[in-house]
């Protein structure tokens, strides 16, 4: 299927000039419009009304593009979901779930059937290949996610960057000097996932600050996967006592871990996670734990894409709103003043 953005690159135009060629709303010079329906009469670009713009037309329908992966934690993902869902239907829409594994394509597919008024993206890279086809269709769209490009859209997330100076300093206040960081999987990073690469560099900054001396270890978040991990960090940095884990999945082994070779939670060793708070009550000890609401991402998501949809049927320009909320730190029983130093232990 031609698309607007093949018209352009042809024509040696923007998508926004073929857009206003095609639609007249705007005055372009006579030699444009010539090159431009030149390239739409080669090309057999045949304009849809959904492929116009996400907005042309109104089905009353919110899609929201959910991940397919295997590293997601899902329970925090569906409470996403269902946040998104029940606040749509709170403004009169439905949503259209459509599974990321189709990418750039899956947003043309949605685009051109016109099915949906809008775009919900979750699991946002920071280089994400949807968001120029956006921009290039012209849709409306609100992000679950941090690109490093978010032009002409809307987005709300974690201040992941925060989240991860606030593990920083709650360690150091405690005395730790020796820490270790346990991450996602290295395909997490390979993807360049924001909410992974944001917390990791904050974090590496409030730790050069405070004094931190600490090892970054990525973990599949399974038993033998965080068994090997703790190793390898017990390895390089026998005097570790400090431990921030981002991966959901590595929490429960690596406690289990600490307490078969031998580490007592709170007293030899401080464990800080990155999760929700229903998570972190459910171990011994209870977690401290640095978070923020699943269900308001999908809230203010929401209520971004609803007020794009309406600035545009009203005729004016959508604001391209940015919010990232404030992460929270609560002290439990999983960490505490760091021990006086003393023998190593393997």
């Amino acid at each position: 299927m031609v698309t607007i953005a093949d018209v352009a690159r042809h024509a040696g135009v923007s998508s926004s000039t073929v857009s206003y060629v095609l639609s007249g709303k705007r005055a372009i010079s006579e030699e444009t419009r010539r090159r431009v329906r030149t390239s739409v009469r080669e090309l057999g670009y045949h304009p849809h009304a959904g492929a116009r713009s996400l907005a042309a037309r109104r089905s009353h329908i919110i899609g929201l593009m959910v991940p397919l992966r295997t590293d997601v934690y899902v329970p925090v993902m569906m409470e996403i979901a269902i946040a998104v869902t029940t606040t749509a239907r709170q403004h009169g829409y439905d949503v259209l779930l459509i599974t990321n594994d189709e990418g750039a394509d899956g947003v043309r597919r949605i685009a051109a059937s016109g099915l949906a008024d809008g775009l919900v993206l979750m699991d946002v890279e920071l280089d994400d290949e949807r968001l120029p086809v956006l921009r290039d269709l012209g849709g409306q769209a609100a992000l679950i996610g941090l690109a490093d490009d978010v032009r002409g859209l809307s987005c709300v997330d974690h201040d992941f960057a925060a989240a991860g100076a606030l593990c920083a300093d709650h360690l150091a206040d405690l005395g730790h000097r020796e820490v270790a960081f346990v991450g996602y999987s290295s395909g997490v990073y390979h993807r360049h996932a924001g909410y992974a690469e944001r917390t990791l560099a904050g974090f590496r900054v409030r730790a050069g600050e405070r004094g931190l001396r600490f090892v970054h270890r990525t973990c599949e978040g399974t038993y033998e996967s965080t068994a090997g991990t703790l190793a390898r960090v017990l390895a390089d940095r026998p005097g570790t006592t400090g431990f921030v884990v981002q991966n959901e999945g590595a929490i429960g082994p690596l406690l289990s871990l600490l307490r078969t070779s031998g580490r007592t939670v709170p007293e030899d060793v401080s464990v800080v996670a990155l999760c929700q708070d229903q998570l972190a009550e459910q171990f011994a000890p209870r977690l401290t734990a640095v978070t923020g609401s699943a269900h308001e991402l999908g809230r203010v998501a929401v209520e971004q894409i609803v007020g794009r949809l309406t600035a545009v049927r009203d005729g004016g320009r959508p604001a391209d709103d940015r919010v990232l909320l404030t992460p929270v730190l609560t002290v439990r029983e999983s960490t505490g003043p760091a021990p006086s130093p003393g023998p190593a232990r393997g």
